[in-house]
């Protein structure tokens, strides 16, 4: 065994033992579409007094922390998103009318003087949001007396802290002691020094805290207080009857209730626990089919090699789920399929190593196994590199532009892109070295996997067809098949999830069948005339609706429940519009500049003309599958946008394996007719395309029939996406990059070395085997 063999064994063997180590005492952190709860993203407004900014926002959501933790939440996350936005997420909340008391999203508190007062009469509640004669509300105190309150004078912003205590020495019982910053008590003070000018028992002596428009205490201004003097910051203490959970409340709401800021929901999503839990069990049944079956496959085609490879394919998925919990990943459903979507990576490298290798011992009979396996993962270096950096791009692009559960998407691909080299170049190339080195296994062809080349490398041998020949008549194709994916668009329109268009999407789940019709009818009658109403998994209801909130939801779901009986809500997705508006807008962002950006890159690993065709191909692509869509209903969301970007990164990888071989042939023969190199080029890789393209189909397969109505469409837009990718990386690409060479000047590319080889055969080592091969 080589030294260097030797040192991809050990580094596998470490990177095996941490990843065994930290699965077994690590647990994942599920995302609230596996677990159940409410994920709600707040956008902060401008207040009178504070702009929301990065730090105002910053306030706002530590406020927020302070209230949830309090209240007994179990581990909830809060994050800022941007400058102005928090995430929230309530695991085991279902109601959002709960979600949204628990955070009070308009929560603002303020301090006002008193201006009067007078019994409650049965207007009052009419007039409690009036403004009073004083210039502000008119509102109830804590035993129904309506008071006029003067304008506010102190925000809750200036409260520092407010903590509950129980005042054993003076006998005062349980006390909130309140201490405000700097400028606010100065506030403080003097509005504590004009109440004492009042009579001790004058209302106008009281000092009135409200909360969302409520008075939550009114508490006097103690009789040793003179006029004017006020009460200093850091010593104001609040005296009652208290309770020791009253006391604890009110300097809760007296602290935890000073946002810095508004806030308005602009998203909310509600995932019920048992749809969470079935997602998981479905992803598991869909990820163990899809990869059992991938590996017989490659066993079946490439034998020793192919089952080293599927030992290998295990590997990648131990290391990629331990670097997802060791990196605290939040694992949400479309993360799972980028997961298990990332084994089509892993054993795509292994199929362009193994194809190359087959070629370098079907022309050079005499060379040892274990050469034809070196050569074969130096040839396929620059495309695996080449294709792995391009699905890497579209992952960063799901990341920076994507949201929620799209964003984790992103993070589990380029965890598993990451995950899939290591395993395919480290952990599957010492296996097969040491196989390769086993004379059992180099002399027995039928075993090795390596030494014969394949049924469908024979059969294009054996027919050399000419695909090559006429590429107008591919692009025809093309084109055709672009125009009935624009008709239908035009035809059938896009049908933009809530995600894209902002409203409600709520699923239902009832104890009676219940007919959509029916259903319809009973949300018409209750007033929801808008509603649209289609069946959803097996007999639960969706309902679309514009805007809806909280207890419109509630009232709805009534409705559903007089015709079905019991009614759980399932799932529960509300978008604001300006955040629809604002999340279409990045779609769009997203698809600009993954096309830039890979013709970027393109342009710079290879010609021009081949980027401009990829990128073309890439177009093609996007177009078919929206249209596909379109003509099949399917609703086009953030999941759909998630998948449409896979299948640029697939797309693309596809014509870079093409186009390297094309490279690295027309280099070798500059004055062959390029149509000729290209045809080559196509039938040396469309074993590869072949083979890949079956790893792919059988995990998207298991993911569309076992995956659950919630990866249905996902593993849908892939396997469209794939296949079409794969028929326009080789019939679309080609073609156009042959077209436009014609009008190219360019010169063919220079002839490259291979890398880590040298110039004459100073300093090789010969393997003993070798018959004169060097290594």
């Amino acid at each position: 065994m080589t030294r260097a063999t030797t040192v991809r064994a050990v580094l596998a063997a470490a990177v095996l033992l941490v990843s065994v180590l930290i699965t077994l005492t690590m647990s994942p952190r599920l995302g609230l579409d596996l677990q159940g709860g409410t994920r709600l993203v707040l956008q902060a407004k401008d207040s009178d007094t504070a702009k929301a900014d990065r730090e105002s926002t910053d306030r706002t959501l530590e406020v927020l922390r302070q209230r949830i933790d309090s209240l007994g939440v179990a581990e909830p996350t809060l994050t800022r998103s941007g400058e102005d936005r928090i995430i929230v997420e309530l695991p085991d909340v279902q109601d959002p009318r709960k979600a949204a008391e628990v955070i009070g999203r308009t929560a603002q508190l303020s301090f006002h003087a008193v201006q009067g007062s007078g019994e409650r009469s049965d207007d009052t509640a009419d007039r409690e949001a009036d403004d009073g004669p004083g210039g502000g509300p008119t509102l109830p105190d804590e035993q129904g007396r309506s008071l006029d309150l003067g304008p506010a004078r102190l925000s809750g912003g200036g409260v520092k802290d407010a903590t509950a205590a129980f005042d054993a020495q003076q006998g005062a019982g349980w006390t909130v002691s309140l201490d405000f910053h700097k400028k606010a008590g100065r506030d403080w003070t003097r509005l504590t020094g004009e109440a004492a000018c009042h009579p001790v028992q004058d209302d106008r002596r009281r000092v009135a805290i409200v909360l969302d428009r409520q008075i939550i205490s009114s508490p006097q201004v103690s009789p040793s207080v003179g006029c004017n003097a006020g009460l200093p910051s850091g010593s104001t203490q609040i005296t009652g009857s208290f309770s020791a959970d009253e006391a604890r409340e009110l300097a809760l709401l007296i602290k935890g209730g000073a946002l810095p800021l508004p806030v308005e929901i602009v998203e909310q999503r509600t995932v019920g626990p048992t749809l969470g839990a079935a997602a998981i069990d479905a992803s598991a049944r869909a990820a163990l089919i899809g990869a059992a079956a991938t590996a017989l496959f490659i066993t079946v085609v490439y034998r020793l090699f192919g089952a080293l490879a599927a030992v290998a394919l295990a590997a990648y998925g131990l290391i990629s789920y331990a670097a997802l919990v060791a990196l605290g990943v939040t694992l949400t459903l479309p993360g799972l399929a980028g997961f298990v979507l990332a084994i089509g990576m892993a054993v795509d490298a292994n199929v362009l190593v193994f194809e190359r290798a087959r070629e370098e011992h079907a022309q050079h009979p005499g060379r040892s196994l274990s050469s034809s396996l070196t050569a074969g993962f130096r040839g396929a270096w620059s495309a695996v590199a080449d294709s792995n950096v391009t699905t890497l791009i579209a992952a960063g692009l799901l990341f920076f532009l994507g949201s929620g559960p799209v964003k984790g998407f992103g993070v589990t691909l380029a965890i598993g892109v990451i995950a899939s080299m290591f395993s395919a170049l480290v952990i599957a190339r010492a296996l097969t070295e040491i196989a390769a080195r086993s004379r059992f296994v180099s002399d027995y062809r039928g075993v090795n996997g390596i030494a014969d080349p394949g049924r469908v490398r024979t059969w294009l041998t054996r027919r050399d067809p000419q695909l090559m020949r006429f590429p107008r008549r591919w692009l025809l194709v093309s084109t055709a098949l672009i125009a009935v994916a624009v008709l239908g668009i035009a035809v059938r329109g896009v049908n933009l999830g809530v995600e894209f268009t902002g409203g409600r999407l709520v699923e239902y789940a009832t104890s009676r069948p219940v007919d959509v019709e029916r259903a319809r009818t009973a949300l018409a009658d209750a007033g929801f005339h808008d509603a649209e109403v289609t069946t959803a998994g097996a007999g639960d209801l969706s309902v679309r609706t514009g805007k809806l909130d909280n207890d419109g939801e509630h009232a709805l779901r009534a409705a559903l429940a007089a015709e079905g009986g019991e009614t759980t809500k399932v799932r529960d997705e509300l978008i604001g519009p300006s955040l629809g508006d604002e999340l279409r807008r990045n779609a769009l962002i997203a698809l600009g500049i993954a096309v830039l950006v890979q013709l970027a890159y393109l342009a710079i690993r290879f010609r021009w003309t081949f980027a401009v065709a990829s990128v073309g191909a890439l177009v093609h692509d996007v177009i078919i599958l929206v249209g596909a869509f379109a003509w099949l209903g399917r609703t086009v969301d953030g999941i759909f946008l998630a998948a449409l970007l896979t299948v640029i990164g697939y797309s693309v990888n596809d014509s870079v394996v093409v186009f390297d071989r094309v490279r690295e042939l027309w280099a070798k023969a500059r004055r062959v007719p390029l149509g000729t190199v290209a045809n080559r080029a196509v039938l040396q890789t469309v074993p590869r395309t072949v083979n890949t393209g079956m790893g792919a189909l059988f995990i998207l397969t298991a993911l569309a029939v076992l995956g659950g109505d919630s990866l249905a469409d996902f593993a849908l837009a892939l396997l469209i996406g794939i296949c079409v990718g794969t028929y326009s990386s080789v019939l679309t690409a080609v073609p156009a990059a042959l077209i436009l060479e014609r009008n190219s000047k360019a010169p063919p590319p220079a002839r490259r070395r291979a890398p880590g080889r040298r110039s004459g055969t100073r300093g090789a080592r010969r393997d003993p085997r070798d018959n004169g091969a060097r290594v």
